[in-house]
């Protein structure tokens, strides 16, 4: 890496054209810029100045290291100016969830958006896992998450809660044992069906559903896309646990038939950064959307 002390004076020595006056204007002894000179000279390999008399010319190479000099003069102003100003309605903010709260937010977001078109939402649906592990490595800013996080690796703020509602079929007769109405119907998976299964089961003061092994209920299909996945329930097969947000969000709604369980059933959200990382203030700008949701 070339000197910094030396490429100032030696751009100083071009601008002010005389030894004399970069000297004064460096407050050095006019052999001390000439040092300078020589030195910048032997590290780049490359005469800089062709010297004549009490004058000189700059050579070609000698415009290359003044015109490089000058880009990381500027560079540095820009650098210092983004430092320095942090638009708190303008940049990318990155983010992961589950679907069915993207499902929520989403909406909310792009409103947001709209009113600050230079803010920039980038949201991605995915498991908790591979939220934490983004999050931790930095890939994404944030993300919502439905477990407690290992507090050394994350800062977690607890946003909420949210309802967890057992989707029948209309059609079906919920008279019959709960576990054997399960069973017969069978489960449409998808991604965080076992989470959300496990936790409905736990909390809802079903005995049967307590003592239920949630491996032992057949499969009767399988969806990734959060809005397709209420859409089988709806013709007659199968059933699921999902968000409320996202049953309230699906557009056959009135074929469903939501299992009021003996104690509510809800999932808390916490949304989660990397530990001790600072983010921009357009994060401010956007949590307060996300904070206001629940």
């Amino acid at each position: 890496m070339l000197n910094p002390i030396w490429l100032k004076t030696f751009v100083t020595l071009v601008d002010t054209g005389h030894f004399t006056q970069t000297a004064e204007k460096l407050f050095m002894t006019q052999p001390g810029v000439s040092q300078h000179i020589n030195k910048l000279e032997q590290a780049c390999g490359h005469s800089l100045l062709k010297r004549e008399k009490k004058s000189f010319v700059i050579t070609e190479q000698g415009k290359l290291v003044y015109e490089y000099v000058k880009k990381l003069v500027l560079d540095e102003q820009a650098l210092i100016e983004q430092m320095n100003f942090d638009n708190p309605y303008s940049g990318e903010c990155t983010f992961a969830c589950s679907g069915s709260v993207a499902l929520l937010l989403y909406p909310k977001l792009l409103k947001l958006q709209a009113i600050h078109p230079e803010l920039v939402i980038s949201l991605k649906a995915a498991p908790n896992y591979q939220i934490l592990a983004e999050v931790k490595e930095g890939s994404i800013d944030q993300g919502i998450v439905t477990d407690i996080p290992n507090e050394s690796f994350f800062d977690v703020k607890q946003l909420g809660q949210e309802p967890l509602c057992l989707v029948t079929p209309l059609s079906i007769d919920n008279k019959a044992s709960i576990k054997e109405m399960l069973m017969e119907l069978g489960v449409i998976s998808h991604p965080d069906v076992e989470h959300y299964l496990s936790l409905y089961c736990s909390q809802s003061n079903e005995q049967e559903l307590q003592q239920l092994d949630i491996n032992s209920i057949p499969v009767r299909g399988f969806i990734n896309q959060i809005s397709q996945i209420l859409q089988p329930i709806a013709e007659g097969i199968g059933f699921t646990v999902l968000p409320k947000s996202a049953v309230d969000s699906f557009h056959n709604k009135k074929y469903l038939k939501i299992i009021a369980p003996k104690h509510s059933v809800v999932e808390t959200l916490y949304l989660v950064k990397k530990k001790n990382r600072s983010l921009p203030a357009r994060f401010k700008t956007f949590n307060s959307v996300i904070e206001n949701v629940w």
